[in-house]
């Protein structure tokens, strides 16, 4: 393993606030099944992981034939079911990204693209899509599977200003050292009218209370922020990006409850799983800001 420089956060990732507070411990049970703290911000209410590996220190930590975004892979039941359910989650994307833009084509960004998944969904009902996606194998794997040639993620910053009907991040801003950056490059890069999407789990769910340090959507160190819905507007607030909406992902309580079972007790409970995904789909079905994972629809 090689030697890991780590970001201690004196002030808050997003708002610069000094009020931080340890909320809780979780343990990297993909990879290193080592332990990381969980911090939280008094002010914007973010959560962030502390002590976490830089960008130059984080790569190994996504080694695993188990990272599904990165191998596609279909061992175990869990991510079976990812898969049988990936042909409903990809339309309703698509459903989503027409009715929000009001064009049934147009140019289309995925960032963080995976094996291509998506992106090659996409370019199949007429978008015209480019594609990015730091992990040279799962580029490779975009090109095998779903005839999609992705990009190396650091084009983001040489990409021409205000070219995209649609820029979509699935689950990709927990990932990025670069924060700030980030936002502002995708303010400039969406078309007036256009409309970013990012999907990130959601810690104030009924699942992310019963599972705590277990609850697989925190996924440490990968994911640097862990996000509410406070605390995703008071980040689109700072790069002048307002939200529009905010859509429930339902299939991911119980996606997420199943890896969780498992991280929990070493071998999983599918009957228990199910019963708290439903639960939480519930409890979100009366307030969508508690769903498992919400798709924030952005606008400039």
């Amino acid at each position: 393993m090689e030697q890991e420089t780590l970001i201690h956060y004196k002030t808050c990732p997003s708002c610069h606030s000094p009020e931080l507070k340890p909320a809780l411990n979780a343990t990297d049970y993909t990879v290193s099944h080592k332990d990381f703290e969980i911090w939280q911000c008094g002010n914007c209410q973010l959560r962030f992981t502390q002590d976490v590996p830089d960008a130059a220190s984080i790569g190994h930590y996504y080694r695993s034939d188990d990272y599904i975004s990165h191998t596609d892979t279909k061992k175990g039941l869990v991510n079976n079911l990812y898969h049988l359910v990936r042909k409903q989650t990809l339309s309703d994307k698509r459903r989503l990204i027409l009715s929000t833009t009001r064009h049934k084509q147009g140019k289309l960004l995925d960032i963080g693209a995976g094996t291509g998944a998506f992106a090659g969904h996409m370019q199949e009902h007429g978008w015209r899509v480019t594609g990015l996606e730091p992990d040279e194998t799962a580029r490779k794997l975009a090109s095998d599977l779903h005839a999609i040639e992705l990009l190396p993620a650091e084009q983001l910053y040489s990409l021409p200003a205000e070219s995209y009907d649609a820029i979509t991040l699935w689950h990709v801003l927990e990932h990025v050292h670069d924060l700030h950056p980030y936002l502002e490059q995708l303010a400039k890069l969406v078309k007036r009218g256009g409309r970013i999407f990012i999907a990130v789990p959601n810690y104030t769910s009924y699942d992310a209370a019963v599972y705590q340090g277990a609850w697989a959507a925190y996924d440490v160190p990968r994911h640097l922020y862990h996000f509410s819905p406070a605390a995703m507007g008071t980040l689109l607030e700072q790069h002048g990006l307002q939200l529009q909406l905010s859509q429930p992902m339902w299939y991911d309580s119980i996606y997420i409850s199943m890896l969780s079972e498992k991280y929990r007790n070493g071998k999983g409970n599918v009957l228990k799983a199910l019963c708290t995904g439903l639960v939480s789909n519930f409890k979100a079905f009366v307030d969508k800001s508690r769903c498992s994972s919400l798709i924030y629809v952005i606008g400039k």
